[in-house]
């Protein structure tokens, strides 16, 4: 705090000495509250972040160690020679092993993706695309998850080519799909269907599950977030975070809402290909 005085004759009478003391004092503790406040909030986020970041690797760390104990196990037991197992039984082991190192690579390679897309490094090779062809290769990659439920898929013939990394956006699908055999009864359909909305392809994907309680509707894409259900699926809650991640670098959109009757619908965009576009004028511009 500073004061100047018009003329080196003028002094500060007594009273205005002390009230400008006064107002010194005030401003003073005003500062002093406000960094102490500062420091009270910083203190309060890092002790949540830290309760946060703990709570994150206790899961991480029982979702690892789960699919690790029990392919630990399979090894012991087929080791063991006073077991007398028969052809049977090792192979079945064997798919237990199986099923639960590839669990463990999934949860692995969801955390990587994560980390890419936190940091940036997610790159999109784009390419004109089917969306009847990545319905299909996604299809065929969830077969032995799929429970050989009833799939049914509604993609107009005329859907224009998408503009997309077909490898990410394959992921995502599958990932959706994945979700949506996890947390619907054995046998109820699901529903594949999309359609042009302007210079976009949206693309829906429906079951007939429990559906999603409406307060977590908006959570369930942040990373790490999982709906409380007594079922207690297996799942890390990084499946629709990634993406949401690789749609929105596709310049779309996501989200979810419950189906009348009961049951999830997840929809996303991608953006309609260029050469697409240009057919369509172009076919318009002749009729």
């Amino acid at each position: 705090m500073a004061i100047w005085l018009t003329d080196s004759v003028s002094r500060l009478t007594i009273q205005q000495a002390r009230l400008l003391e006064a107002f010194a004092d005030l401003a003073a503790v005003a500062i002093q509250r406000a960094e102490l406040a500062e420091e009270a909030l910083n203190t309060e986020i890092l002790q949540a972040t830290e309760k946060l970041q703990t709570a994150l690797l206790n899961s991480i760390s029982h979702d690892l160690r789960t699919p690790l104990v029990s392919v630990i196990g399979v090894l012991s037991s087929l080791q063991e020679e006073e077991m007398n197992l028969d052809d049977a039984a090792r192979r079945n082991l064997i798919q237990v092993a199986r099923e639960e190192a590839d669990r463990l690579n999934h949860l692995i390679a969801n955390l990587l993706d994560v980390s890419r897309i936190e940091a940036g490094a997610i790159r999109i090779s784009r390419q004109p695309s089917e969306v009847q062809d990545l319905v299909g290769t996604a299809l065929e990659q969830m077969s032995g998850r799929s429970d050989n439920r009833p799939t049914t898929i509604d993609i107009p013939a005329s859907l224009p080519f998408v503009s997309i990394d077909f490898g990410l956006i394959i992921q995502v699908l599958i990932n959706i799909l994945d979700n949506a055999f996890k947390y619907s009864p054995s046998g109820s359909p699901v529903e594949i269907s999309g359609r042009q909305v302007a210079r976009q392809v949206e693309i829906e994907i429906a079951d007939r599950g429990v559906g999603i309680p409406s307060q977590d509707l908006q959570r369930i894409f942040n990373k790490f977030y999982r709906v409380q259900r007594p079922d207690n699926v297996a799942g890390t809650g990084l499946g629709l975070a990634i993406c949401k991640g690789i749609v929105e670098a596709h310049g779309g959109r996501i989200a979810a809402e419950n189906r009348p009757g009961g049951g999830t619908v997840i929809r996303f965009t991608l953006p309609v290909a260029e050469a697409s576009l240009t057919d369509r004028e172009g076919k318009n511009e002749h009729r």
